[in-house]
């Protein structure tokens, strides 16, 4: 059962809605219900005991931190200390070795925990070639893993005002290069379909700190005119607040709305630190979240008011952010997280399990603009079988609710992306596991000698 599944009825599996089977054709689901007669010519697997959920979708990563987890320097630092000593100072040595072994690290972890789309906020691009080469590594690596990839295309044209960043090797691209660029890679490797298996987004590193206002509504007229979504960093900290105010005069999300960067076809990472102002802003706007509350709580950021950008009308999705400031790499752990994380502080009626799992899964889809992230008919078949007969689940009376109650650890038996398999056993079939092992010590080693 390799390979593709252009058609096959996967029975007896566990959902939310009770015991259902579905039947895949191509790339879609065709049908789903409690008991599907055989069709001719299709192949059955028997999911008995197996948890059934689509594929979860994280809409925030920096996959190249994947390789920079748990640096000692920095492990008590907060946003401002952690940035200069991890992932500003790796970046003059990141080959696009480097890139290839990271993204492959963090696609694993992603594919093993159920996660079937990956947006990565890229941001390693300077005036030289080697930042086209590893913009190709890490669209290689995707390929070759089987994962929906989303391109968050980042980057800098001007030096920043971000505390982390003082002091930093931190470089920039002028703009008419990264406006080249992007031409390239849209023309190249941005496909627009609802199915799509690469997309292309327009993502200033930072709205606040890395671009200049004349810049960064030029990147949104780029967006626009071919239909591309955007996406950047904001309030993860008070700082860009301070900023923005000093510098624009203006709130950061009213300076966002004057150059153009607020809208349904917009999302954030963190904004952490919104108030009741900006979040009724946003919401109005339908503007999005990558809520990323594992990184958040790690660099003692915050926590974003996700209840409040709910009732506000906000997409919300989940994000893993980078493994350097979150080192699990999974989106289950976000999703325990954020189940967690604002019930201690608002109280227990908080979050709701089954509106975690949505963020995690149609409201990620939907941000990205994939027909994904439901089981339903007619959405692209990815999926996600979790084995839940270890005795962690054996007393749990809502086994359906697992990846959210019950967290890490938590095997994804079998995963689909696209009508194939790509997860098979526990194993990501398109990886060679000893062999990465080795080219992430290679690779650890060598940026471990330069940065200590």
């Amino acid at each position: 059962m390799n390979g593709a599944a252009n058609d096959i009825i996967i029975r007896n599996a566990l959902t939310t809605e009770g015991p259902r089977d579905v039947h895949v054709r191509g790339n879609r689901l065709q049908r789903i219900a409690a008991q599907l007669p055989p069709v001719a010519g299709a192949a059955e697997l028997d999911a008995n005991g197996l948890l059934l959920w689509p594929g979860l979708v994280n809409t925030h990563h920096h996959l190249v931190q994947s390789i920079l987890k748990g640096v000692p320097a920095a492990l008590q630092a907060d946003l401002n200390g952690w940035l200069p000593l991890v992932p500003f100072a790796a970046w003059p040595h990141v080959t696009p070795e480097t890139v290839y072994a990271a993204a492959r690290i963090g696609f694993a972890e992603l594919l093993r925990a159920g996660c079937t789309t990956c947006a990565d906020h890229h941001y390693l691009y300077d005036d030289s070639d080697l930042a086209m080469e590893r913009e190709a590594a890490l669209l290689q690596a995707a390929a070759e893993c089987g994962i929906r990839f989303v391109l968050c295309r980042g980057g800098a044209t001007q030096a920043g005002t971000h505390k982390g960043l003082s002091g930093s090797a931190r470089l920039t691209e002028p703009l008419p290069l990264m406006i080249d660029r992007l031409e390239q890679t849209f023309a190249r490797s941005h496909d627009p379909a609802s199915d799509a298996m690469m997309r292309l987004v327009v993502a200033p590193t930072s709205i606040v700190h890395t671009s200049t206002p004349t810049d960064l509504r030029a990147l949104a007229d780029f967006a626009r005119a071919r239909g591309l979504k955007r996406h950047s960093h904001l309030l993860e900290v008070p700082y860009d607040e301070a900023i923005s105010r000093a510098h624009h005069g203006l709130s950061a999300v009213d300076y966002a709305e004057s150059v153009g960067w607020l809208g349904e076809d917009v999302w954030f990472a963190h904004l952490v630190h919104a108030n009741a102002a900006a979040i009724a802003r946003l919401g109005a706007t339908r503007t999005g979240i990558a809520h990323c509350p594992v990184s958040n709580c790690r660099l003692g950021s915050g926590i974003a008011p996700l209840p409040d950008m709910s009732e506000h009308g906000m997409q919300l999705s989940l994000g893993v952010d980078g493994s350097a400031s979150a080192e699990s790499g999974s989106l289950v752990n976000e999703m325990m997280q954020a189940w967690l994380v604002h019930r201690a502080v608002r109280g227990a009626d908080a979050t709701r399990a089954l509106e975690v799992m949505h963020w995690a899964t149609a409201g990620g889809a939907d941000l990205l603009g994939l027909d994904a992230g439901r089981l339903r008919a007619g959405a692209v078949a990815d999926l996600v079988l979790y084995r839940i007969d270890e005795p962690r689940f054996f007393g749990l009376w809502l086994p359906a609710l697992a990846p959210v109650l019950c967290g890490e650890p938590i095997i994804a038996e079998r995963v689909m992306v696209n009508g194939r398999w790509v997860v098979e056993s526990g194993h990501v079939t398109g990886i060679d596991q000893p062999l990465l092992a080795e080219q992430a010590r290679v690779e650890r080693a060598r940026l471990m000698q330069r940065l200590t």
